[in-house]
């Protein structure tokens, strides 16, 4: 059953964040930043080249894990280390305690430790009656805070000077000014004397090599180095996936990752760990326990299991749209963002990635950004569907899906029924700028589109196309928008396929691509809509299949072959339908080198172009559409953060977390004002309904229009119109 109090509970965590303008504003700037400084890092540099190449040692470790440990263990005992195996959380935290009673430890000094956090180790000792202090600059700000890190590599990244200042006044009894610099002469005073007090140092690893049976730390403030150094007890606390095989392995890794995490070349040190590091005279220990902690279990998930390539980045946060809008706090449980729910899931138990699993927009901005090649979307999916499974999806979504969207004719005569109802509300328009009663939330921040009187399904016939010898024909799967909500949409696409020779048809039997029930949840109903979809398209047996949203694509293309995957009588439908798929700017550039066609037009208005997510992440396309609106005459004005989210979601930005959707969704509109364009294009109905409804209400002059609208115009206004 859903758990109505968990998610009440994650709501008013929400809403507490939308109430902190400096938290949008603090990561906003980050995320800017970030972009420019990791474009400029990696420049000169094959991206692609490198995840494949970590991607495969996070594969190889994994998938030989037991030779890794062994081989590790071995050559870590040999070099003097003591090495232990934590099974679980408490294991590690047992031992650990057992450690600094054993040796009369006071006092505990910690560099960062994301593994330490996950363990809750710090209140594990603090219980014990150790006095433990974080060294790291974020890390003793938030423990002076009391809170936990919002971000893996940046643990302080929501506060301001300003906060930050009265943390460190409260800290050493005289007031603080908030000028940076003075604030990081105040952190040395107080840690520097720490590091020769403790009687014990605790650091986390970015790489455990298995040839040497070393470690690899990095940092940039050195505090790492003086923790292993300066006490003379060492504990390493590590994640069994940080293992690599070689050296070289470990250099591949630290190549990656600062430029990754930070935007940085090189971060300002490096430290190779083997055996006990030299402390004077004096003995010295080198404790490192191995944590497993569900890792094993993860590993052994054939859907989930490329989240243990994850080298700690944190650049699925910095490139995150929710993230952005609500931070760490409220995105994530221990570990935050895109890999923070799945990690959740396995270390802390799905209840507490129950609410994060939802709070994903889908945007697949993590899957393009990680250097380790993870899909997670595809496995946050997953674990959605597990969640449906377990708990439900709810009454109303379980009725829809189930019971009206599986029955095309039910379906699509409740879409008929509804563009009858709504007239009192759209008084003759094609956008509903009020909705009364408990649904005038759904037009507070937009407008939304009425549906058509008529669906393009009905109008198809009256499409005139008289193409003797077409050099192809194609099928066109409209998607729910296109069909009910903006079928002018299709009729220009007829218009325009027809100029260059092609002829379209539309399959009646088609329904609803199954990415609303798949997002849900509800993987039975996708699979069930997966095989209405494939019957419908492959009956005439087209040389094309063409589409205007994205989601659909990726659905035909992509998810239609998972949900079908173990089923071998559609298999083979599955991967046919996916092979002849594509978008609408795609199939006109790359098949038809069409681009040319629409040449001969001068001086139309300016645009601006907003990728839609699956377009450019999913699909691989977004140099197509720009060449066709420049092609066509129209001048291009590229935005700031052009592929960053508009916080549709489809669902999400209705029943979801409207909330989110809204900020997101202003963000995209300041963009799209700056860039001074008359026009916004874009290639996604879904888009268009949610930037063309915050457009409509700010009242902006500004049009927000289909690239295959455009396409359409232009013709018009050539010589080439019929």
């Amino acid at each position: 059953m859903i758990k109505p109090e968990r998610s009440r509970n994650y709501q008013n965590r929400i809403q507490d964040a939308l109430l902190k303008p400096n938290l949008q504003e603090t990561l906003g700037k980050f995320a800017d930043a970030y972009v420019l400084a990791r474009e400029a890092a990696f420049a000169g540099q094959d991206f692609e080249a490198l995840r494949d190449s970590i991607a495969e040692i996070k594969d190889e470790v994994r998938n030989n894990l037991p030779k890794y440990l062994e081989e590790f263990t071995t050559n870590a005992e040999a070099a003097g280390a003591k090495v232990f195996l934590a099974k679980t959380a408490e294991d590690a935290n047992r031992y650990i305690l057992d450690l600094a009673r054993a040796r009369g430890v006071k006092k505990i000094v910690k560099s960062k430790s994301m593994a330490s956090e996950e363990t809750h180790l710090n209140r594990a000792l603090i219980e014990a009656g150790v006095d433990v202090l974080e060294t790291d600059l974020g890390e003793w700000i938030v423990q002076l805070a009391g809170e936990r890190p919002s971000h893996m590599v940046l643990p302080a990244i929501h506060m301001v000077k300003e906060e930050v200042a009265e943390l460190f006044s409260k800290a050493t009894g005289r007031t603080e000014s908030a000028e940076i610099p003075h604030l990081v002469r105040v952190a040395r005073e107080q840690l520097r004397q720490a590091y020769l007090d403790a009687d014990l140092g605790i650091t986390g690893a970015n790489a455990a090599i298995a040839e040497t049976g070393g470690l690899a730390l990095v940092t940039n403030e050195g505090n790492a180095r003086l923790t292993s150094t300066l006490p003379k007890i060492h504990v390493a606390l590590v994640g069994i996936e940080k293992l690599v095989p070689t050296l070289e392995d470990a250099h591949n890794i630290i190549n990656v990752l600062p430029k990754n995490a930070t935007g940085q070349l090189i971060t300002s040190y490096i430290s190779w760990i083997r055996g006990a590091v030299p402390c004077g005279d004096a003995a010295k220990e080198l404790h490192i326990v191995l944590l497993d902690n569900g890792r094993s279990a993860l590993a052994e998930s054939a859907v989930c299991r490329d989240a243990l390539r994850c080298i700690k980045c944190g650049a699925c946060a910095n490139v995150c749209p929710v993230y952005q809008i609500v931070g760490g706090h409220v995105f994530g449980h221990v570990y935050i963002s895109a890999i923070g729910i799945i990690l959740t899931a396995f270390f802390h138990g799905l209840d507490n990635a129950a609410e994060l699993v939802k709070a994903c927009i889908g945007c697949r901005a993590c899957v393009a950004v990680c250097p380790s090649k993870i899909d997670l979307e595809s496995i946050i999916l997953h674990l959605r569907e597990v969640l449906g499974e377990e708990e439900g999806i709810g009454t109303g979504k379980s009725l829809v899906f189930k019971k009206i969207m599986r029955n095309r004719k039910l379906f699509h005569g409740m879409l008929r029924a509804a563009s009858l109802l709504q007239k009192p509300v759209t008084r003759g328009e094609r956008s509903i700028r009020h909705l009364p009663l408990f649904f005038s939330g759904l037009t507070e921040w937009r407008t939304l589109p009425a549906i058509a009187d008529k669906p393009l399904r009905d109008l198809w016939n009256t499409l005139p196309q008289k193409l003797e010898k077409p050099r192809y024909r194609v099928a066109f799967f409209a998607g729910c928008l296109n069909d009910f909500v903006y079928p002018e949409l299709g009729q220009d696409l007829v218009k325009v396929l027809n100029h260059m020779n092609v002829d379209v048809s539309f399959p009646l039997e088609q329904n609803c691509c199954g990415v609303p029930a798949l997002y849900s949840g509800d993987r039975e109903t996708a699979t069930a809509l997966a095989k209405q979809n494939i019957d419908a398209m492959l009956q005439s047996a087209p040389d094309f299949v063409i589409t205007t949203c994205p989601t659909c694509t990726m659905s035909l293309q992509r998810d239609f072959l998972d949900l079908l995957k173990e089923n071998p009588e559609w298999t083979s439908k599955a991967q046919q339908l996916s092979a002849i798929t594509m978008d609408i700017s795609r199939f006109i550039v790359d098949e038809l080198d069409g681009s040319s066609a629409f040449a001969g037009v001068a001086d139309l208005s300016s645009v601006t172009y907003h990728d839609s997510c699956h377009l450019k992440r999913g699909a691989g396309v977004w140099q197509q559409p720009r060449e066709l609106l420049e092609r066509s005459g129209h001048t291009l004005a590229e935005m700031a953060h052009s592929d960053r989210c508009c916080g549709f979601g489809g669902s999400y930005s209705f029943t979801g977390h409207p909330e989110i959707a809204r900020r997101i969704l202003a963000d995209k509109i300041r963009d799209i004002e700056t860039s001074q364009a008359d026009c916004v294009a874009m290639d996604c109905p879904g888009c268009l309904m949610q930037i063309k409804g915050g457009l409509e209400k700010q009242e902006k002059p500004i049009r927000a229009a289909h690239t295959i609208e455009l396409l359409a115009e232009a013709l018009r206004k050539t010589k080439f119109e019929d």
